[in-house]
């Protein structure tokens, strides 16, 4: 069992509602999932940002090494094999498409004893894949975490907890598990830490890519 719980599973499960397993947000999730992958990709530098005009950057592969995630692995692979370099916004766009991209991502954390696999019907008639928690501690872990982050004045910032406390902000998923009115108190704190402004030069220069990746799942 891998010790790493990956971005985009982090992101899956602040989605997903404990007891039912349905996605929390009536937002598209790919998107944000696509994020989370280019940017786990860029925090364990296997690929790399090259801004050739504004507002245009490409992805180049700098290290195809396999990770202990065949989502990651698959996207490493994707990349190795195109045959042209191709933008950011493109491969955000394949990230995003990619075959049962949720579903996949969530029996990844089933194989882990995180969630578990079941089924309901919509509508009486169209049955669709659930993923109810099966251990809640990893979870409450991770909220903990973030909680503690965004709550405190603390501005010794691990990057991992800035990128998916931006993760969450732009999937409108932090409000699913704080207090709306406690978030709006700590809007600017949040926003130092989407922009990378409270971590090291080297976090920054990371950060400051990651929210490119961002920008381009959202827009």
């Amino acid at each position: 069992m891998k010790k790493t719980i990956y971005l985009h599973e982090e992101l899956m499960l602040l989605a997903l509602r404990e007891e039912t397993g349905t996605i929390e947000t009536s937002a598209s999730i790919e998107y944000p999932l696509a994020a989370a992958v280019l940017s786990e990709l860029l925090l364990q530098k296997r690929i790399e940002l090259q801004e050739v005009k504004k507002r245009k950057q490409l992805v180049n592969l700098v290290n195809s090494t396999p990770l202990a995630d065949p989502i990651l692995n698959e996207a490493l692979e994707k990349i190795r094999k195109a045959k042209r370099r191709d933008s950011l916004k493109t491969w955000v766009g394949r990230m995003a498409n990619l075959k049962k991209f949720k579903h996949r991502t969530a029996l990844q954390l089933c194989k882990r004893r995180i969630l578990r696999a079941d089924e309901d019907k919509v509508l009486l008639i169209f049955k669709r894949g659930i993923y109810p928690e099966f251990d809640p501690r990893p979870e409450k872990r991770l909220v903990e975490r973030l909680h503690k982050v965004i709550f405190t004045d603390d501005e010794t910032i691990e990057p991992r907890d800035a990128i998916i406390i931006a993760l969450a902000h732009h999937a409108h998923l932090l409000r699913k598990k704080f207090d709306k009115k406690d978030l709006k108190a700590r809007k600017k704190r949040i926003k130092q830490m989407a922009e990378g402004s409270l971590a090291a030069k080297a976090a920054k220069e990371l950060m400051d890519a990651i929210n490119v990746v961002i920008i381009a799942a959202i827009s």
